[in-house]
């Protein structure tokens, strides 16, 4: 193959796979996240996600996570879907966390991936990352254009907003990088005036220590007195920065059976979910995503809604 068609190579059989986007950068020292990561840290912005803390140098530069890195290909995951709880009054779960664990499930995808590129490319050495190492993944997709980074943070692509999740190929290959794109939040300030925990204390910056994320997932500890009544009913993770944003009018429902709900998950009702045994919660979230703040992580969120 030309070295020329590497890039349509991956990029056409990246999308086979289910992928959205796909984009290049050139490997190389983030020094304009330098500075934002030292002061959020400083701030304290982390909580009790003291893992934010390690591997400093290796967030900012693929190239000592993986030696030999020269290219950091991202690549977008849709995740939307239009479906939803039935039950009005039912505690929340972010859509993300409808069906299998997008960790497996993408992961599997990105190994499917980097073979057939080392088949019709040659040995091309490298490791692939679905939010499971120290890498700035939303830093590298907007760098390759994927996107720009929301005022909540996250990152939007123009085309169909922000519901995706994001993966990292950092391979040895050297592929001429794309460009970013400009940032069209404009004036628009939807996601900061709707968190409910007041979150994103100024245009680009949330203190995740205050997200409601944070506390159903991270925290292990009982979750502090002064949030009752703020967590708009969200039981796990939160959409809210999200469902207001304009760009996500643009959203399209993704095609991955595996993000499909386990069948009884949307019926349940907020006497079902206050009831939950933990035989049901390994039925339904057999695997979920929720497994990671286990049952009684999730039985403390939900009771904790009951105090609101």
């Amino acid at each position: 193959m030309q070295k020329s068609n590497y890039k349509d190579f991956i990029r056409s059989r990246a999308i086979e796979l289910g992928f959205s986007y796909v984009g290049f950068s050139k490997a190389t020292f983030l020094e304009e996240e330098a500075p934002r990561l030292e002061a959020w840290l400083r701030s304290g912005y982390n909580g009790e996600m003291a893992y934010m803390e390690n591997h400093f140098d290796k967030r900012l530069d693929p190239r000592l996570l993986v030696e030999g890195t020269e290219t950091v290909v991202s690549l977008l995951f849709n995740y939307f879907t239009d479906k939803r709880q039935e039950d009005p009054e039912a505690p929340k779960l972010s859509i993300y966390a409808y069906g299998e664990d997008y960790h497996q499930v993408v992961k599997e995808k990105m190994k499917i991936l980097m073979a057939d590129i080392s088949d019709k490319i040659g040995k091309v050495n490298g490791r692939f990352f679905v939010d499971s190492a120290p890498v700035l993944d939303k830093s590298w997709a907007t760098k390759s254009g994927l996107g720009w980074m929301g005022k909540h943070s996250n990152l939007i692509n123009k085309n169909q907003g922000s519901y995706f999740f994001i993966a990292e190929l950092l391979i040895d290959l050297k592929l001429e990088p794309d460009g970013p794109i400009k940032d069209y939040c404009g004036t628009c300030t939807k996601c900061i005036d709707a968190c409910p925990t007041d979150a994103i204390i100024q245009p680009y910056v949330v203190d995740g220590s205050k997200c409601i994320s944070y506390f159903t997932i991270e925290l292990k500890d009982a979750i502090p007195q002064e949030m009752e009544g703020k967590f708009d009913n969200w039981m796990f993770g939160c959409d809210v920065c999200q469902e207001v944003c304009p760009w996500n009018r643009f959203s399209l429902n993704h095609e991955e059976p595996s993000f499909t709900p386990h069948q009884s998950l949307l019926g349940m009702t907020k006497s079902d979910w206050d009831e939950l045994s933990h035989e049901k919660f390994q039925e339904v979230f057999k695997r979920s995503a929720v497994k990671r703040t286990k049952y009684e992580g999730l039985m403390r969120n939900i009771k904790f809604l009951g105090a609101d």
